[in-house]
């Protein structure tokens, strides 16, 4: 769903029912449409500094990915397209899909106003291949929070095949599952299980985006640890390139972290662990 920052697991986590756990896309779907008015008037997303030319990617995914001008570039789970629209000022010609389809009409009303050519498409990210009539791209990209959505990253990777040319590459960057199991508060105390994959159920009245409350306040989230990732992508016939651990985060996850303008890491002379990931695989 996005790219850019999706939220940590916030709220009070309720035991899932079976009905829940097998409704986890309607739900998912009604609280992310709730998200969308609220993110797209937030200081969070800038959206005015966007319409101005600013770009919503961060330095190393720049680094990592490299030049785009000229590549066709799908974007999974791509909220309101930001991120997706930023590749496109760099040059990719760029597709987004989003299971919001209130996400979709923003992203395509953004580009719009912005005379960005982009195609925006609602729908599941399982159902990407058949959704984008068959079309395959130069680079599959997936932004921050992203895979906490997903119940099945053995299935998603092979989605991601399905939607590469020969030659083509994935590129992740996510927040580091290692931070699942530390407390809010100061980040230094194991306080959930690393294997507990969920499903996990949540009910937040508030985005992390806004103050405003929204209709949909439940959510279903999935955890996935780095081992199964990355076994999931090998599996689905792709070659790692790097995996990269970085000691940093886009927003304040644990209340000791230091920072600002999206770059928060542990304070002073406390021991780093990893905050984020990026991850290349070719096809």
């Amino acid at each position: 769903m996005t790219n850019a920052g999706k939220c940590p697991c916030a709220g009070r986590e309720r035991p899932p029912t079976i009905a829940i756990m097998h409704d986890y896309l309607r739900i998912n779907r009604a609280n992310w449409n709730a998200r969308v008015p609220v993110h797209v008037t937030s200081d969070f997303y800038d959206v005015a500094g966007f319409r101005a030319g600013g770009s919503a990617l961060r330095p190393f995914e720049l680094e990592e990915v490299g030049d785009v001008a000229g590549r066709d570039l799908v974007h999974l789970q791509c909220h309101f397209g930001l991120d997706t629209l930023s590749w496109a000022r760099r040059g990719a010609r760029v597709t987004g899909l989003d299971l919001s389809d209130a996400a979709i009409g923003e992203a395509a009303r953004i580009a719009g106003e912005c005379g960005i050519p982009a195609r925006f498409v609602a729908a599941d990210v399982y159902d990407a291949p058949e959704a984008l009539g068959g079309a395959t791209y130069d680079i599959v990209y997936t932004g921050v929070g992203a895979l906490v959505w997903l119940p099945d990253v053995t299935r998603w990777a092979a989605t991601v095949a399905a939607l590469l040319r020969p030659g083509g590459f994935l590129y992740i960057a996510e927040f580091h599952p290692f931070t699942d199991v530390l407390d809010d508060e100061t980040g230094t105390r194991v306080t959930h299980d690393y294997f507990d994959r969920g499903p996990h159920v949540y009910a937040d009245p508030y985005s992390y985006a806004g103050d405003d409350v929204l209709e949909h306040q439940t959510s279903v989230q999935f955890r996935h640890g780095l081992g199964e990732i990355v076994t999931a992508i090998a599996a689905a016939g792709l070659r790692v390139e790097f995996l990269h651990e970085h000691d940093h985060t886009l927003f304040r996850r644990f209340a000791t972290l230091t920072g600002e303008e999206g770059v928060y890491r542990m304070p002073g002379e406390a021991p780093r662990i990893p905050l984020m990931f990026s991850l290349r695989a070719s096809m």
